[in-house]
């Protein structure tokens, strides 16, 4: 079974220096049908403009992941840690026991484009932690690459959640195939472009709940960036 959830029925909100899309309910958007999927909880799709960003604020008891598209994000962090986020770059932020962060477009002019993931750990209360892995552009590395994984196999960032994030970069007319094991469940979200999967077309901000299938076939009809979660 595959269900679809269109780009242009997310939730929005342009507030000048952010403008957002919500896959799932989050903030001042709310929709009881799309309070997330499976452990994943939220999936923004924010460009901030030049000098914006997010000051300096809490979490906890979450899996937090950030996609960088094109632009730089600045970080820093409650536990020291300082980073300028680029194309390709995957930053993963386990809240845990609880972190301050900020966020903030290093560009005073340029935009910064990002996807924002939010997964729901397996325990709650676990030490605070950071981490970043550079998987390069597009043009560097093809086809499907592991970025964040529950046991951080094959240079993946490590997450508190038995779920595989896989980012898949494809050509136009390129196919990637991916088998789910019985009873698991996958989400694809495509960042950029345009692709059939499983012989439904997404495009750019589309986003799909798979369940009950045995194969995940992406194939490209435009070049495309798309997130892929295995999950429980």
């Amino acid at each position: 079974m595959v269900t679809i959830r269109r780009a242009d029925e997310r939730g929005h909100a342009d507030h000048g220096w952010l403008d957002a899309h919500h896959t799932f309910s989050f903030a001042d958007y709310y929709d009881p049908r799309w309070m997330g999927f499976r452990s994943l909880r939220v999936i923004n799709d924010d460009t901030i403009a030049g000098g914006g960003g997010f000051g300096t604020h809490p979490h906890r008891d979450m899996e937090i992941i950030t996609y960088i598209l094109s632009g730089a994000l600045q970080h820093r962090d409650s536990m020291g840690h300082q980073a300028v986020l680029k194309p390709g770059d995957v930053q993963r932020i386990s809240a845990g026991a609880g972190i301050e962060h900020s966020e903030f477009n290093y560009s005073p002019v340029d935009p910064v484009h990002l996807l924002q993931i939010w997964i729901k750990p397996e325990r709650q209360g676990v030490k605070p932690d950071y981490a970043e892995r550079s998987f390069g552009n597009g043009h560097t590395k093809q086809g499907l690459t592991l970025v964040a994984s529950h046991d951080g196999r094959d240079g993946s960032v490590s997450i508190h959640q038995d779920v595989d994030l896989w980012l898949a970069r494809l050509g136009e007319g390129a196919i990637v195939k991916h088998a789910l094991k019985p009873n698991r469940h996958a989400w694809v979200q495509l960042a950029e472009g345009e692709v059939t999967l499983n012989g439904r077309t997404l495009r750019a901000g589309d986003g799909a709940a798979l369940s009950e299938e045995s194969t995940l076939t992406l194939t490209a009809k435009a070049p495309a960036q798309a997130l892929m979660f295995d999950l429980n």
